[in-house]
């Protein structure tokens, strides 16, 4: 059992970042892939991003790439999402999710076994 944390939402304007980050407890965090997901208010949970459990590579949603960034760190149990040039589109709760999955299915959230709480974004114009 994978126990997940989210933190550092907030509200910021256009145009800024925020960095978000996911504790991980109760397993090996260096034996999932994680990834992160979004969800606005009246739409569907949608894919941001993804990292293999070796964090060598990465998975990007088209709406989020050259924007966000994710990394992790096996050895804290941490995962990241840097986001940067934030649109008011962004506007979401985030959640973090882990999984033992093959990359052709990382972007898929029936995917992942482990989600945390969410984190409250919202980018004001």
């Amino acid at each position: 059992q994978v126990h997940l944390v989210e933190s550092g939402g907030g509200v910021v304007q256009a145009g800024g970042s925020l960095r978000l980050s996911c504790a991980a407890s109760g397993g090996t965090f260096s034996s999932y892939a994680m990834g992160w997901f979004r969800q606005a208010i009246g739409k569907e949970r949608e894919f941001v991003g993804a990292i293999a459990w070796s964090a060598r590579t990465t998975y990007y949603a088209d709406s989020v790439k050259d924007r966000f960034t994710i990394s992790r760190d096996n050895a804290k149990n941490m995962l990241y999402l840097q986001m940067n040039s934030l649109k008011p589109e962004d506007t979401a709760v985030y959640y973090c999710a882990a999984g033992i999955i093959p990359l052709s299915s990382i972007s898929v959230a029936s995917g992942y076994d482990y989600w945390g709480q969410g984190t409250q974004v919202t980018v004001s114009s």
